[in-house]
């Protein structure tokens, strides 16, 4: 499981799962992978009310979690997910801004949540996952990938960039990110995200600190926060409403990492089937431990299988350093401080680049699958879809209301069978 073929790095070279590079440049990725769950890892608590530091140690002790239930053979990063959004919202009557008041009551439903996925990882275990098959094929799978990453544009779009001055910042931080991920060669161009980064952040300090035009980078925060102190961890409470509202969210769990797993699978020209029962297991351990303890439900993460597409290194040791760096990162005060230190419209930026690459993982599963889209249902199936879920088409019974990736989860699963790709 911890055992790595070492390969030298070099232009155009695939990294494999089972294979590492040295370990200086599998360190600098590994770091890059979280730095790329960040927008999300910390966007995700913030919006339901919880404590980011929280989200993030558990982020990385979910990722080992994952690693070992998958036995150290599928390379995924897991972290905060935003199907919970909308449900927490509901069980808790959470406003939207500071802290949530009713965590326990949320953390009951995701505990639970996180059980049925579990079950449902054992059960395809000791069924096969042929069911699993016939209930989202490529097209089904695929149209959801790229749904998530589209509904999830809004937000660096519509919540990052207040200013005009905000927008051109997040216009010039995917700028570079392009430019170095096209005109970069060797280490450079496999550590585009993290790179773009610090030249968007340094830009930034540079138009705001040096010359006025825009809101300055404050270190105060920063300069009081300690270096290591423990998170105020949370006990669950388990209420019946809450648990209805927030369980049915596995479903959609599900549906998120099977499409993972195929567009890792398409990635890496790796059968990643037989490892679906331990992911979907793997993963719903990972959500009870996360709920546990006062951290948010989580799934595998799409935005670092975009940062994987674009440097085309898919050894799992790197998520192996990035969890034990996520840990370590959770613990310290210091690294929520810098969080809120990086400027808003840079990470918006680096938001619009790797949720972009989730769409095209999307769309790449079709194209790897041959998804043939002259058939009216496939066609059917996938156009419904992706408008349901960029559009974030909302449905409601009484008080739960299920947001856009859920609807389009859902309404792709559903179209497929009652149009007959389930029987095809």
């Amino acid at each position: 499981m911890f055992t790595w073929t070492v390969r030298q790095p070099a232009d155009g070279i695939v990294i494999a799962p089972d294979e590492r590079l040295p370990w200086p440049q599998t360190v600098a990725l590994g770091i890059q992978h979280v730095v790329a769950m960040f927008g999300a890892t910390i966007l995700g608590p913030l919006l339901m009310g919880f404590d980011p530091n929280i989200a993030v140690l558990m982020s990385g002790v979910g990722t080992l979690i994952f690693f070992v239930a998958v036995g150290g053979k599928v390379p995924s990063y897991v972290g905060s997910s935003f199907a919970f959004i909308s449900v927490v919202a509901a069980a808790t009557g959470y406003a939207g801004q500071g802290a949530n008041a009713n965590i326990p009551l949320a953390l009951g439903g995701i505990v639970v949540c996180g059980a049925i996925y579990a079950l449902i990882g054992l059960g395809v275990m000791s069924a096969g996952a042929a069911w699993i098959e016939r209930l989202m094929p490529p097209v089904v799978t695929g149209a959801v990938v790229a749904v998530i990453g589209l509904n999830l544009a809004s937000v660096p779009v519509k919540n990052m960039a207040p200013t005009s001055f905000d927008a051109w910042m997040q216009a010039l931080t995917f700028t570079t990110i392009a430019l170095v991920a096209v005109f970069t060669r060797g280490m450079t161009r496999r550590l585009l995200v993290l790179v773009g980064l610090i030249l968007a952040t340094i830009a930034y300090a540079v138009l705001t600190n040096g010359l006025g035009w825009g809101k300055p980078i404050s270190g105060d925060l920063l300069a009081k926060a300690a270096w290591f102190g423990a998170p105020n961890f949370v006990a669950p409470v388990f209420d019946t409403r809450a648990i209805v509202l927030i369980a049915p969210v596995a479903l959609i769990l599900v549906a998120e990492n099977l499409g993972h797993l195929r567009a890792v699978g398409a990635m890496t020209g790796r059968n990643m089937d037989p490892h679906l029962g331990r992911a979907f297991l793997g993963d719903g351990v990972a959500t009870m431990v996360s709920g546990g303890v006062g951290g948010t439900g989580v799934t595998t993460y799409a935005e670092n299988i975009g940062v994987m597409a674009a440097t085309r290194v898919y050894s799992t040791a790197l998520f192996v350093v990035a969890a034990l760096f996520a840990i370590v990162l959770g613990f310290s005060p210091k690294f929520g401080a810098l969080i809120h230190t990086i400027p808003l419209p840079v990470m918006g930026g680096v938001s619009i680049v790797v949720f972009g690459l989730i769409a095209i993982a999307g769309a790449k599963i079709w194209v790897d699958n041959k998804v043939d889209f002259s058939d009216s249902r496939n066609l059917m199936v996938a156009a419904v879809t992706l408008v349901l879920g960029t559009g974030d088409f909302t449905l409601k019974f009484g008080d739960f209301a299920m947001g856009g990736i859920g609807t389009a989860t859902f309404g792709a699963i559903i179209l497929n069978a009652v149009l007959g790709g389930g029987k095809r």
